[in-house]
């Protein structure tokens, strides 16, 4: 790859970094809110818990991109940027493209997902 390449998704990456940063903090000031509203009956109540719970699951998924832009920000770091973990080979330019911080080639996240499913 080339280095304006990586340049390029390393800018990608942050900016995307920034934002869920910035995601994960609106959730939890949301979070937070809920936890001061007056609840007065059951309806209420069971509004509060749904919020609570897709704003739970949300943060969790945010976590989980935030922790794979960290890692592909270190393949950067350690010149391993862009090369599938499974068969070594270079992740397409147009892959990256769509998910800067993919671990796998598309054939290698097609077996990947395959085998989650049998789980």
């Amino acid at each position: 790859m080339k280095p304006n390449d990586i340049e390029y998704f390393k800018k990608m990456l942050i900016d995307r970094k920034d934002q869920v940063l910035k995601n994960i903090e609106d959730v939890q000031k949301e979070i937070n809110e809920l936890k001061n509203v007056d609840l007065s009956d059951d309806a209420d109540f069971a509004a509060v818990s749904t919020d609570r719970l897709i704003e739970n699951a949300i943060t969790t998924k945010q976590n989980v991109e935030l922790h794979e832009i960290e890692e592909a920000l270190k393949k950067i770091e350690n010149n391993t940027y862009g090369i599938c973990e499974m068969c070594e080979e270079p992740i397409s330019f147009q892959r990256l493209k769509v998910k800067p911080q993919a671990k796998y080639c598309i054939v290698c996240r097609e077996i990947v997902e395959k085998n989650r499913k049998k789980e």
